[in-house]
């Protein structure tokens, strides 16, 4: 069954080991007492009651949402918000109080489930208390602004509760509503609104609010959501591609947008934090900052992105223009922040908290220096279409050739394949751009599939338990 776990399955080859004399008696015992075989009956019950309690819940609201539409049109607002507020408070209560028992009791695994899934449940009844609390009042919206409230109010129970699926649940509430409002931001009229604020402002808001919900949850997921939402809408903002979108107005857009992110995700340092005392996050900040790179190196490696005009949007024409459609308060004060861990990181280089194999401090800073200042000189100085597109796939393959380095210095298979994937890509990529014929694009994809199988079985072969250490042995 899927639902068997370890101790489960262990118990039942433990039985079969006795049986056949495997094992004696005692040892037998022995694991039944180290893994409380005594337990499992009651663990199992326990979760046969949550089940059957979560579905039953589940059927007994939508028996109340089905009464109350069947009575809807006769009622009374007064009537309409009492049940729904009722409805939501009573499922909100009810969870809390199974996911968190009476001081000095022991928590049961089952009732906490049991709460957090009716804590979720209460979270979607206020989503749906908002759009039709709208309807009742006559309230005119747009649906950016219902998911932008939606995931406000689901992040406020995040940070209350401490619960890692409300905060995933209202980061990606606030995404959805940032994408449908982003249209409003790019070619709709100037009219300020509290949705537009938030679109606008959101790669800040990102950092601010997400962040920090990271550490009251302590997850790691939360943690690289925050840091996609940020990235992704900070790209989606600025808008710098083409390069020459901005070129007579802003030349230094691009070079914000594309060094921002791995600036300061390489330079994260949880001790930044007054209260905080050891380093939960930045080990995954600085593989966020190496895919960050890869990402962007792979972008301007492209020869369209340094030779085609802009696309004609909605693009502001003047300065004044330029403070009221793009987040210039955030680049400012994401910059600072920039500046501030960039001097802390300085200050700890006799103390590295990763061991730094190829991706030193340097290394870094020299591949920040060509993001920030090739896009610029571009725009201002002089046209570096082809010396560009050369920079940025000698960066690409340095970036790729100091993965696989890493991985197998350090025996590490992620930095390992992320190398090798992006050797591979950075080929194709360039094949396909170039029009090249198809007797060439197929020898190409063969040498490739060639090489990336063999590089990869000698890698294998070459970890701790592979093949070839063994034989050594």
């Amino acid at each position: 069954m899927f639902l068997d776990s370890f101790p489960q399955k262990l118990r039942k080859e433990a039985q079969l080991w006795r049986d056949e004399g495997l094992i004696s008696s005692s040892l037998y015992e022995q694991i039944a007492e180290r893994y409380q075989f005594k337990n499992l009956e009651a663990a199992a019950r326990d979760r046969n009651k949550a089940i059957a309690i979560a579905v039953g819940s589940i059927l007994l609201c939508l028996g109340i949402i089905t009464f109350v539409s069947g009575n809807w049109q006769g009622g009374s607002r007064e009537v309409k918000f009492i049940l729904m507020m009722s409805l939501f408070f009573a499922i909100a209560i009810t969870g809390f109080y199974n996911w968190r028992p009476p001081e000095g009791k022991k928590p049961e695994r089952s009732k906490r489930i049991l709460g957090e899934g009716l804590l979720i449940l209460s979270a979607f009844i206020f989503g749906a208390n908002l759009l039709l609390m709208a309807q009742m009042f006559n309230i005119v919206g747009s649906t950016s602004q219902l998911f932008l409230a939606w995931g406000l109010g689901v992040v406020v129970m995040a940070f209350s509760l401490s619960i890692n699926s409300l905060g995933i649940l209202s980061i990606v509430l606030v995404e959805i509503g940032y994408w449908t409002g982003l249209e409003d931001l790019w070619y709709a009229s100037g009219e300020l609104t509290w949705s537009r604020l938030v679109v606008q402002h959101l790669p800040l808001l990102a950092w601010l609010v997400f962040v920090p919900l990271a550490y009251f949850c302590r997850s790691r997921w939360i943690f690289a959501l925050a840091a996609f939402v940020f990235a992704s809408s900070l790209q989606a903002n600025l808008n710098p591609l083409p390069l020459l979108n901005y070129a007579d107005i802003a030349p230094w857009v691009a070079s914000f947008a594309f060094a921002l992110p791995p600036a300061l995700f390489w330079s994260y340092d949880d001790l930044l934090f007054p209260t905080i005392n050891y380093r939960l996050f930045q080990s995954l900040a600085r593989n966020l900052a190496l895919v960050s790179f890869g990402l962007v190196f792979y972008v301007l490696s492209f020869r369209w992105v340094w030779e085609s005009p802009n696309y004609g949007y909605n693009q502001p024409t003047n300065v004044t223009n330029l403070f009221q459609s793009l987040p210039i308060v955030d680049l400012g004060i994401l910059s600072g922040l920039v500046v501030l861990q960039w001097l802390f990181l300085l200050r700890q280089r006799n103390n590295p908290p990763r061991r730094e194999v190829i991706f030193t401090t340097a290394v870094i800073g020299t591949f920040l220096a060509f993001i920030a200042i090739a896009p610029f000189w571009h725009q201002t100085i002089s046209r570096i279409d082809e010396l560009g597109v050369f920079i940025f796939n000698v960066l690409l393959a340095t970036l790729a050739w100091g993965l696989i380095q890493e991985g197998l210095k350090l025996s590490n298979r992620s930095s390992f394949w992320g190398g090798m994937l992006l050797v591979t890509l950075q080929i194709i990529s360039r094949v396909q751009e170039y029009d090249t014929d198809l007797l060439f694009k197929s020898l190409v994809f063969i040498l490739c599939g060639s090489a990336l199988i063999s590089a990869g079985l000698w890698f294998e072969r070459r970890l701790p338990g592979g093949s070839t250490s063994a034989s050594k042995k």
